[in-house]
């Protein structure tokens, strides 16, 4: 009696997802710099991604990204320092979701927030400075011929290291299916290397006590395409 008490009072139950194995997306965002030079630090991303899926909420893939990462300004900074760098940053990354590991089944709430992801990757960003104050102006007279000329590169590449966090929103096509996704994403880079702004300042004479970062908050879009895979979860009905 007690056994049959027990299979009465908890069942267990299957689901099946079948989601594809491939995705490739698109999406546009906003930038802010964490460099040398503080002020007017906000610019502008885009990227494309490539993602395997592990699973509906396991992902692995390639990320590209450019746009333009901004800071100082010439009149109003300090030390008249301004920068405008026209990246180009590639990475790999895996992202994993909370749906991963949590029984949404007939749980709206949980459903609801399935999509909440973390994420770390490690690549490399491509500097380039479109724009940099790379001469102290009035400073002619004491550093001539040209003025004192800030220490850095207008070219580099540095180690790059994105960390994410974000909501992806499922949406299933005529054959219900896990066909697409609206992604809202937040994105710190750390980088390793002072190429970021284009200054590598000595730390004697400047603040430069810190690794340059950038942040990205970006809306995008996701296609899932290919072959088709089957995932499993286990839940109880009590």
């Amino acid at each position: 009696m007690l056994t049959t008490s027990l299979l009465l009072s908890t069942l267990i139950g299957f689901s099946q997802i079948n989601f594809y194995k491939f995705a490739v997306g698109v999406g546009l965002g906003t930038n802010i710099s964490y460099a040398d030079v503080r002020e007017n630090s906000q610019g502008y991303s885009g990227h494309i991604t490539a993602d395997y899926n592990l699973t509906p909420f396991l992902t692995a893939g390639l990320e590209i990204q450019a746009g333009q990462i901004r800071g100082g300004n010439i009149i109003t900074n300090p030390h008249n320092r301004q920068f405008k760098n026209n990246y180009k940053g590639f990475s790999l990354n895996g992202r994993v979701a909370l749906g991963q590991f949590v029984g949404y089944y007939r749980q709206s709430f949980l459903s609801a927030i399935k999509g909440l992801y973390v994420g770390v990757g490690l690549g490399a960003i491509s500097n380039n400075m479109a724009y940099v104050v790379r001469y102290k102006p009035n400073t002619q007279t004491t550093n001539p011929p040209l003025g004192y000329k800030f220490p850095g590169e207008d070219k580099s590449v540095n180690l790059l290291m994105p960390l994410n966090l974000g909501m992806n929103f499922y949406f299933k096509d005529r054959d219900d299916q896990l066909r697409y996704i609206i992604n809202i994403n937040y994105q710190g880079n750390l980088t390793f290397g002072e190429g970021l702004d284009g200054y590598n300042d000595p730390m004697a004479k400047f603040e430069n006590d810190a690794p340059d970062m950038y942040t990205v908050f970006s809306v995008g879009f996701k296609y899932n395409f290919g072959p088709v895979g089957i995932s499993k979860r286990i839940f109880e009905i009590n």
